[in-house]
């Protein structure tokens, strides 16, 4: 008896006169993302099917659950349309099912079928309860629901549903860079990002020696593990000790987070422009630290006119760190090593700086030089889901 994996698209089907781009390039993910495994895909403006070999269903769904675009999933059994084939295979496949009540739901797009859904929901709660002995009808909380959906040329019939990630499939909604630190925040905001659709790039500020290598290698393990949503992520480390020294050293201490952020701002419109990006992505929470005021974002953010996109703006940190757990980056972002906005952290940083002043501290060195070298030096990394556990040494 053939089974299937039968995805179901949910938000895409609200997209109407696109919904053909959604779906085909929710379409190339799973292609993308289930390569060289033995699978057939096709797809309808309703739902997309994978056939499978048996023994490569836990990996197939081990890489599905990290694919965005997917609103819920089943293994269903696909048979032929007709009220014979359908009684035998419930008799057949109900006995590895453990339950002591249940419902039927039966949905009908086939119109020529003769017996109406619920009619046919009702017939098919007859054979159970004929069949299988102290079975009950449970109508609001069965132990096991029975799903059958009869379409023309094939019938599915399923009992357990599985949510998937929701949001757009990778790739459908342009490409972002995103402001990748060792922290909490900036992870789950590029995840977040990817969740609509976005495509990441990601751009880490180094200060060697002041920062350590352990610290970058903490960047890319946190790519690693972006990189399961998606099949690359390029990682842009910039060398960012000249402009960093340069700041403490002509500039109000109090002003210095003000400065350095806004120094990255402009690096990242820059970057941003050569990567044909559309937005900035960043883990700024509101109130967080002192350049999150919204003060400080006012003026950190004037230096630009790029979008700036903050997913994790209006969440708490309990909320951030939840998240983190869930995708797995949280044990990687505590770990002990500090990047280039905390080693300098000065003792009483300004948290409402005025643009006026801050444009004046900045007339103290000329950023503009050290902006484009370190552009020009930055190392630029491929992550890819392929690499097995390349970065794991770090855990």
């Amino acid at each position: 008896m053939e089974r299937v994996i039968m995805i179901k698209y949910g938000e895409l089907s609200t997209k109407k006169g696109n919904i053909n781009y959604f779906i085909n390039t929710l379409y190339k993910n799973i292609q993308n993302k289930l390569n060289g495994l033995d699978v057939n895909i096709y797809k309808d403006i309703s739902r997309m099917y994978i056939e499978f070999s048996d023994h490569n269903l836990k990996m197939i769904l081990e890489r599905i659950n990290n694919i965005f675009g997917i609103h819920e999933y089943v293994v269903a059994y696909k048979i032929n349309t007709d009220i014979e084939t359908i009684n035998k295979t419930i008799l057949q496949v109900l006995p590895d099912e453990k339950f002591n009540t249940f419902k039927v739901e039966t949905k009908r797009s086939d119109k020529a079928f003769p017996i109406q859904s619920l009619d046919f929901s009702k017939h098919i709660g007859g054979l159970i309860l004929k069949n299988f002995n102290n079975k009950k009808v449970d109508v609001h909380n069965p132990d096991l629901l029975v799903n059958i959906e009869i379409r023309k040329d094939y019938t599915y019939i399923y009992f357990n549903k599985y949510k998937g990630l929701g949001g757009y499939p990778n790739g459908t909604l342009g490409k972002g860079m995103l402001m990748l630190s060792g922290g909490i925040d900036s992870p789950v905001a590029g995840y977040l990002a990817l969740k609509r659709g976005i495509i990441l790039e990601a751009v880490y500020f180094e200060a060697i020696p002041h920062t350590s290598i352990e610290a970058r290698n903490k960047v890319i393990a946190l790519s690693k593990k972006l990189v399961k949503y998606t099949n690359k992520i390029q990682l842009h480390i910039i060398p960012f000790t000249e402009i960093q020294e340069s700041i403490y050293k002509n500039i109000d201490p109090t002003y210095c987070i003000t400065i350095m952020r806004r120094m990255m701002y402009r690096i990242m419109e820059k970057l941003a422009k050569i990567k044909k990006a559309q937005v900035i992505i960043n883990g700024e929470s509101i109130g967080q630290v002192a350049s999150q005021t919204l003060t400080s974002m006012n003026v950190i953010n004037n230096v630009t006119n790029f979008p700036v996109i903050r997913p994790v703006a209006c969440l708490d940190k309990l909320e951030i760190i939840d998240i983190a757990k869930k995708i797995n980056t949280y044990d990687i972002s505590i770990l002990p090593y500090e990047d280039c906005c905390t080693i300098f952290v000065p003792k009483h940083p300004i948290i409402n700086p005025n643009l006026n002043d801050a444009i004046k501290f900045e007339e103290a060195f000329d950023y503009n030089t050290l902006i484009d070298k370190a552009i020009k030096e930055r190392i630029v990394i491929d992550i890819t889901d392929e690499e097995e556990n390349k970065f794991k040494d770090l855990l």
